[in-house]
């Protein structure tokens, strides 16, 4: 969520302690996230240390952390002064402020640290390991108990531990420890060891592993024990990573030979419905994800994206992870690209399991929940670390690791997030709005964001109303902003529109409303994309967009947008189709548009699109990717320009299998050209500017879970590619159909590029005054407003330059448009007729005693108009208006009532306030 702060017809919709008094927050209790997550992305003001924080433990509303550093500081903004806190600092869980408690942890050789901490299930004692040799002066040798009650160090309490200990794990009367060590009190004792939870004394226990441990967790009914680490074997038994042993004895209950050699577990959690592990892989490619296993240790399922997890936390069906993801493809989720640091999905999928892939059952989707942390210094791992607190009825959520921001604020260290208090709003939407029909406007958006919130609600508002025409819920993630859109089925032909939209969170922080967007319903069926949409395209792209980085989706409930990368040129005309449809510039460097969401592709589809290219370089027209905004390393379904101008088709089923043009036709002759590119039972098949050019029996392609791109996207080795992966030139109508299309579908599609559309003229007031008969001599043309009424008298003027009929077309629609005011009343129960002016006036000279003459035949009428500001519409005679195009020519506005109406002049600012005259003009 970012800091912003928020703005009935028939319709149709598609996608339907002891602080210090310092850094204190009140938290807001009227709030709600998006369940089932738990807590806002909004961070609190922590107190926050000067190092590194690699463990967290809590009880009774205060959170320990201990790790390497040597003091804590106040909140950026905070006043107070550092305090000393040598690799450990109490803190009370609602004011993130130091409490009384002060501990040392220290050593005589190499530097002290601080790796794990864990309490006694009575709340009582806190046990720290890592490597120390004191606590406040009493000696201990890497293990120490703390009275959490007294904060002071139980000095009988000191087994050695002649190495570094890096995890802990409690039952009711034990204390099992993973580390670094080979021995405990002198005994022999590999990565793994127990000793008594009250006097320290090494228990019998013995699961020695080969290499370092890491985690350790006691199972729900107290009988096993889970290991992880780096080992490949436990007691001789060969289990790579993640074992189960006997609590009492260590032996082995449970190896497992399914994480690969170059991954480790670094933590271990369980729930009351099984238990989770964390992984972290060296290399590229290596699992760093997580594991979900049974109560009978079995693997439920396994979220293989890419970026070493460090800790996992199930917590009411959800479980929050730490980590540095950056590329869950695997999971069908988001591709190669930033860290996410903190993420959050279910612990387990509702219903039943989804069939494997690549062999294994893939996790749970990841939650709106998504607060962001840099990498911090030293290993840039960020977020390691998580515990949650509880102080008067608030849950805490704290987060410990070696960052430096949260949220993109300074923040170092130590952060935390509650449970209510949910101030973020969502990010503003960006719309976009068409209509190819009469009766029919389609107003679509791409999804906002926000960081706690998955589910948003979405208004939409007409002609600048206060009040929404359509409520709209759906769903979005950071990473996966799908379009969203709705169908306006209440609007009349020739009548220009206006829409705006604002996305509300589910605390009812709601969006700054997105920049208004307008388009006027045509008399006719706009033949080109009415085709495009009936014959069932799921994408279409028209590039009609003015503003970056959303392409609107003209299909018919298709609903996938597009995202602009590297600022392609907006706009450019003209556009491949006859009417005011514009086309996208690409400069062959970099600019490209991708979908929006990752989608599969059926055995059966079709590709469009347009192109105008006149240099000697090709590029990626259309294809299909693994990636978004960073070059795929999987590509399918590719249309290429080569550099000699051919046009080639390919997918790759066991190796690139091609159609192209011939050798000597080249389409970079500075043309519009359309091609068409298809497959299905029957193969693949290429048409170009409705000719076909070419067929061949390949029915498979490779199966990618991808993204669509345009301009742009890795080639790799395909034939005769061209020497650069970017298309230089410009196109336009770009649509994916999810069927093949017949050659007489192409060529109709191409021929339709030619066929007439109407024009339309939005012509803007040049002038506009009214008269008071209450006020005679008083001319009005610098106000804001202007009012009609019939007794006592005002009258109000308005000039238009009018256009002259395009060539070949007359006019076919006349509409007068006019907002009323925001004022009480500015509505009327009366009616306004809009007459022509036949005398002369002026805005600066015109008052009721110099008044024009008006002519006696109305040319249409507001048949009386509600009060709220809104855009009021009238429909003009044609016929008399087509007589005076091509001049400067006047309307008055004139009422036999006494209900006034008041309407923002040509001087307002306020948005869609100036008078209007919408003009359409089509073929004779």
């Amino acid at each position: 969520m970012r800091r912003s702060r928020g703005l009935a017809a028939a319709l149709a919709l598609t996608l339907a302690g002891a602080g210090t008094g310092i850094g204190i927050v009140l938290i807001p209790q009227a709030s709600a996230i998006t369940q089932p997550v738990a807590f806002t992305a909004d961070n609190l003001p922590t107190w926050q240390p000067n190092g590194t924080v690699f463990a967290m433990a809590e009880a009774n509303g205060t959170v320990f952390a201990g790790g390497t550093f040597s003091a804590v500081r106040p909140p950026d903004g905070a006043g107070g002064a550092e305090q000393e806190a040598v690799n450990f600092v109490a803190l009370d869980a609602a004011t993130g402020a130091p409490s009384s408690c002060k501990l040392s942890f220290t050593a005589d050789e190499g530097g002290a640290t601080v790796r794990a901490l864990t309490v006694s299930k009575d709340k009582k004692t806190l046990y720290a390991a890592g490597w120390f040799g004191a606590v406040n002066g009493t000696p201990v040798s890497g293990l120490a108990a703390i009275n959490i009650g007294t904060c002071t160090p139980k000095a009988s309490f000191h087994p050695r531990f002649p190495a570094t200990v890096r995890a802990l794990a409690v039952s009711d009367d034990t204390l099992y420890a993973a580390g670094d060590f080979s021995t405990v009190e002198g005994a022999p004792r590999g990565r793994f060891a127990a000793v008594d939870a009250a006097s320290g004394a090494l228990r019998p226990f013995v699961a020695d592993a080969d290499e370092p441990g890491r985690a350790v967790a006691v199972d729900n009914d107290g009988k096993n024990v889970l290991l992880g680490g780096d080992f490949f074997t436990v007691n001789g038994a060969k289990s790579h990573a993640l074992a189960v042993v006997n609590a009492t004895t260590g032996a082995v209950a449970k190896t497992y030979g399914s994480i690969p050699p170059d991954s480790v577990v670094t933590h271990i959690a369980a729930d009351a419905t099984g238990y989770y592990t964390a992984n972290e892989g060296t290399g590229g490619g290596a699992f760093g994800g997580r594991i979900a296993l049974g109560t009978d240790f079995g693997e439920k399922w396994r979220d293989r994206c890419l970026g070493a997890t460090q800790f996992v936390l199930p917590y009411d069906g959800v479980l929050y992870s730490s980590s540095r993801a950056h590329d869950c493809s695997l999971e069908g989720q988001f591709p190669d690209g930033r860290n996410n640091s903190l993420l959050a999905q279910l612990t387990d999928h509702a219903g039943a399991a989804p069939a494997p892939v690549g062999g294994f059952v893939r996790s749970p989707a990841k939650l709106g929940w998504h607060p962001t942390a840099d990498g911090g210094p030293g290993a840039g791992i960020g977020a390691r670390v998580m515990a949650i607190a509880e102080r008067s009825g608030t849950k805490y959520m704290w987060v410990g690791g070696e960052f430096t921001q949260v949220n993109g604020a300074p923040q170092r260290a130590l952060t935390r997030f509650a449970s209510t208090g949910d101030v973020g709003a969502p990010t503003t939407p960006v719309a976009s709005v068409s209509s190819v029909g009469p009766g029919e406007v389609q107003v679509r958006w791409r999804a906002g964001y926000d960081q706690d919130d998955s589910r948003l609600t979405y208004r939409i508002y007409r002609n600048g109303s206060t009040t929404p025409v359509a409520t709209v819920g759906a769903d979005s993630l950071e990473w996966q902003r799908r379009q969203v859109s709705w169908t306006d089925t209440t609007v009349k032909a020739g009548v220009s529109y206006s829409y705006q939209v604002t996305a509300t969170d589910a605390a009812g922080n709601t969006s700054a409303p997105s920049a208004g967007v307008s388009v006027t319903v045509p008399h006719a069926v706009v033949a080109y994309p009415n085709q495009i949409r009936a014959d069932g395209a799921g994408l279409y792209w028209r590039y009609d967009d003015t503003v970056s980085p959303y392409v609107a989706d003209s299909s018919d409930g298709g609903n996938t947008g597009g995202v602009q990368l590297g600022a392609p040129a907006l706009r450019q005309t003209p556009g491949a189709v006859t009417g005011a449809s514009t086309a996208m510039g690409f400069n062959g460097t970099g600019q490209q548009v991708y979908s929006d969401h990752r989608e599969t592709v059926g055995s059966s589809y079709s590709i469009e699109t347009w192109f105008k290219a006149n240099s000697p370089r090709g590029g990626k027209l259309v294809g299909f990717g693994n990636n978004t905004d960073r070059n795929s390393t999987e590509g399918d379904k590719q249309i290429y320009l080569t550099d000699t101008g051919r046009i080639f088709f390919g997918v790759d089923s066991g190796g690139a299998k091609t159609l192209s043009t011939g050798p000597t036709e080249t389409f970079n002759d500075g043309k519009w050209h359309h091609v068409v590119a298809t497959q299905g039972p029957s193969g693949m098949a290429l048409y170009v500017d409705g000719q076909a050019k070419g067929t061949l029996g390949v029915t498979g392609s490779r199966p990618i879970e991808g993204f669509w791109h345009v301009g742009g996207d890795a080639l790799g080795s395909w034939p005769s590619r061209p020497a650069g992966d970017f298309f230089a030139g410009q196109i336009d109508e770009t649509a994916v159909y999810p069927k093949v299309l017949t050659q007489a579908q192409a060529k109709n599609h191409f021929d339709l590029a030619k066929a007439p559309t109407d024009t339309v003229s939005k012509v803007n007031a040049t002038e506009d005054t009214y008269i008071d008969q209450g006020a005679p001599t008083t001319p009005y043309g610098a106000s804001t407003s202007l009012a009609v009424r019939g007794t006592s008298a005002y009258e109000t003027y308005l000039r238009f330059d009018t256009p002259a009929a395009p060539a070949g077309q007359v006019l076919k629609s006349a509409v007068l448009q006019v907002k009323t005011t925001t004022a009480a009343g500015a509505g009327t129960g009366d009616t306004v007729s809009v007459v022509p002016v036949t005398g002369t006036w002026s805005g600066a000279g015109t008052s009721f005693k110099t008044k024009p003459t008006l002519g006696t035949a109305p040319l249409g009428s507001f048949a009386g108009v509600p009060d709220g500001s809104g855009v009021r519409t009238a429909q003009l005679d044609t016929a008399a208006l087509s007589t005076v195009l091509g001049t400067s020519y006047s309307l008055g506005l004139t009422s036999t009532g006494t209900d006034p109406l008041w309407i923002w002049s040509s001087e307002a600012t306020a948005a869609d306030a100036m008078p209007q005259l919408v003009l359409t003009f089509g073929a004779k």
